[in-house]
Formats: structure tokens, sequence, C-alpha cells
């Protein structure tokens, strides 16, 4: 019996400048091993990692995302939970902090982690809503807001 592997094409990849390519690949970095961690230890040292960052804007998340997508074959393709760390730490980096979300689909079940910002998946190929959220860490509230 031959296994094959499902056809895959890479997402469009943009080439950063070398001098623009050190902070995502340190987040790159950083995610592999926090990507690894079982779910609630992700999830407090996210909640930790966000504190005192602003909440970001689309347009940070998605130029991120497309940062980290462009220094790392592997979060462009495989490994979502590595690529949605890493844009949420890149986003950390710069002062915001995005929502990170991991949940899952049941029909056919699949998991899967995303960056949103404001109720909208960043960049993602799959509409709002078609994944359930299971862990989230949002940005923590503003002292104006709370006000």
């Amino acid at each position: 019996m031959t296994m094959t592997s499902p056809p895959c094409a890479l997402p469009p990849r943009t080439r950063l400048p070398l001098h623009r390519r050190v902070l995502p690949l340190t987040a790159v970095a950083l995610a592999w091993p926090l990507a690894k961690l079982p779910p609630r230890y992700l999830r407090a040292t996210l909640e930790v990692l966000r504190f005192g960052a602003r909440p970001g804007t689309a347009a940070q998340a998605s130029a991120a995302r497309a940062a980290v997508v462009a220094v790392s074959l592997n979060c462009a393709v495989h490994n979502c939970v590595q690529r949605s760390v890493a844009a949420a730490l890149l986003c950390r980096f710069r002062g915001v902090w995005p929502t990170w979300r991991a949940g899952v689909r049941t029909t056919p079940f699949a998991a899967h982690a995303w960056i949103e910002v404001d109720g909208r998946m960043i960049d993602e190929p799959f509409p709002d809503g078609y994944y359930q959220p299971l862990l989230t860490v949002a940005p923590t509230p503003t002292r104006q807001a709370a006000r």
C-alpha cells in the first residue's frame, strides 16, 4: 500500500529584506517550543506575554502574519499553532496584541489556531465562525476602556 500526501500549494509569500527578517525569525524561533506546550501552559504563557500591550489592528496583525509566513516555510504550510503564536509574538514585539485563538470544527473534525482582531480571522482561508474557539487570549482591557 502506498501512502501519498494530499496536494498542497504554497500560500503567497513575500521576500523580506534582510534587516526586516530579524524580528519575525526571532518570533518563529520562540514560538516553536511554545507551540509544543500543553494547551493550559501555552495559554498561561501567552496571557503573561500580552500584559501591557495595546489591542492590535487588523493591519498590524496581517503584517505580522505575513512576515512570519515569509521567513518560515513550516509556518507557511503546516504548523498553524506555531504560525499563530509567532504572529502574536511579533505583534507583541511591536507593542500590540491580537486575539490568539485555538479551536475546532466537528464535521469533519479538525483543529486550528489563528489570530484575529475585532472577531475577524486574519488572513485565513476560512470564513469567520468556521471554527469554534476553545482557547482564547485576548488583549488585556486598557484602563481607559475599564472606566
